[in-house]
């Protein structure tokens, strides 16, 4: 069953110059700093600073709150070139997304006027609190409960796999507000602002990939949370998670494109320089056929996603097969292209001497996050066979 298809784009001036200007600052900025941060692990606040010094993280924001408000597109090609040059800084500006999506599409607005400009200033960051250890890919699992309590909620229990949990000031939590309701209407959503009593860090994962991004498990212990900083009514959770992904999903395949096009640019200029057999390997059959497949992958990625932003800006009856469907490619040009960088690199892409060897363990991620490819690929088979994805 083919797509609505209402959706084109064809890069604006604006995109255009907005995309070099990144690339740019990527490079001068970013790039020197990729190998440190994965290194040591450490969270890189002064991106952070950097990003938000530049109106960066405002972009997806509306400008009554002090955003740019440009669109998904846009916000795309800003995560692809910080991703190609570091993974870890552009997962800032995809989780400012991620974490703020839900209240900018289901928040009240007193909740939106109290909570989103210090999100678009970059002065707080946001996290979006939906997995927990039996409710990954399953999220009709969901243990996490939220009981009225006059003017409050009383949230209890614990997320995992939290980006940014560590460092937001605001949660984007979902909790189950009808045990007895239906999977997809039991579910409620919660800005839940930090630190407040209750709440706390478990944990952080030690990771293969995006190391400088802190990953947490997060406790609630009888977190109080006011009614008004409910995300739309009781039992909106699902419905509110679900058209977040329609947004956040293409952004993670800008991510992957951003990483793929990282480690084809280095192949490339890495087979211009080095010599085997009396001259540059670039001249080797084998070697070109390989960086021509990479090419070819990486377009074919990116087109795929930007064409993605462009149905979910139209408002795409199948825009959740879209933005799975840019996913499910990109993630796997990613970690295809990753591989291929490394096996031109010989064994020096094996060593951190090189970029490429770094680009292949983020590269994983965008195949897990945000939904496995299993579950883009049911996304995808249950709209095209009619069946509610």
């Amino acid at each position: 069953m083919p797509g609505d298809g209402v959706g084109t784009y064809r890069l604006s001036e604006e995109q255009v110059l907005l995309r070099d200007t990144l690339r740019q600052l990527a490079d001068e900025r970013i790039a020197p700093r990729a190998a440190e941060i994965d290194r040591t692990g450490e969270v890189p606040d002064d991106i952070r600073q950097l990003l938000a010094h530049h109106d960066v993280l405002a972009l997806p924001f509306p400008e009554a709150y002090g955003g740019v408000g440009v669109d998904l597109l846009t916000v795309c090609l800003a995560i692809e070139q910080i991703a190609r040059a570091c993974t870890t800084s552009s997962l800032i500006l995809a989780v400012q997304e991620l974490g703020s999506l839900p209240i900018r599409l289901g928040g009240s607005d007193e909740l939106k006027s109290r909570l989103l400009p210090a999100l678009a200033s970059g002065e707080r960051l946001a996290a979006f609190a939906l997995t927990e250890s039996e409710a990954g890919s399953d999220v009709a699992s969901t243990r996490t409960r939220a009981v009225r309590d006059g003017d409050e909620y009383v949230i209890n229990g614990t997320k995992r796999f939290i980006t940014n949990g560590s460092v937001a000031g605001v949660i984007t939590t979902f909790a189950v507000t009808d045990p007895e309701g239906a999977r997809t209407k039991n579910l409620s959503a919660f800005a839940v602002e930090v630190p407040t009593p209750g709440f706390s860090v478990v944990r952080l994962e030690h990771k293969l990939g995006i190391r400088g991004s802190p990953t947490a498990e997060l406790a609630f212990e009888n977190v109080r949370v006011p009614a008004a900083n409910r995300i739309g009514e009781e039992g909106d959770g699902w419905k509110l998670a679900m058209k977040t992904f329609e947004r956040s999903r293409p952004g993670i395949a800008a991510q992957a494109v951003g990483i793929a096009q990282g480690a084809l640019e280095a192949a490339v200029a890495y087979a211009r320089e080095r010599k085997q057999f009396g001259g540059r390997i670039g001249d080797l059959q084998m070697i070109q056929a390989m960086l021509a497949d990479m090419a070819a992958e990486v377009e074919a990625a990116r087109q795929l996603t930007y064409k993605a932003c462009a149905e979910v800006e139209a408002g795409a009856t199948d825009a959740a097969k879209w933005a799975a469907m840019a996913k499910l490619v990109a993630g796997d040009t990613a970690m295809s292209v990753t591989t291929d960088a490394v096996q031109v690199f010989g064994g020096y892409g094996y060593t951190e001497d090189f970029p490429v060897e770094r680009m292949m363990r983020d590269a994983k991620i965008t195949q897990l996050y945000e939904g496995t490819q299993q579950i883009q690929r049911l996304v995808i088979a249950r709209q095209l066979l009619g069946r509610p994805g």
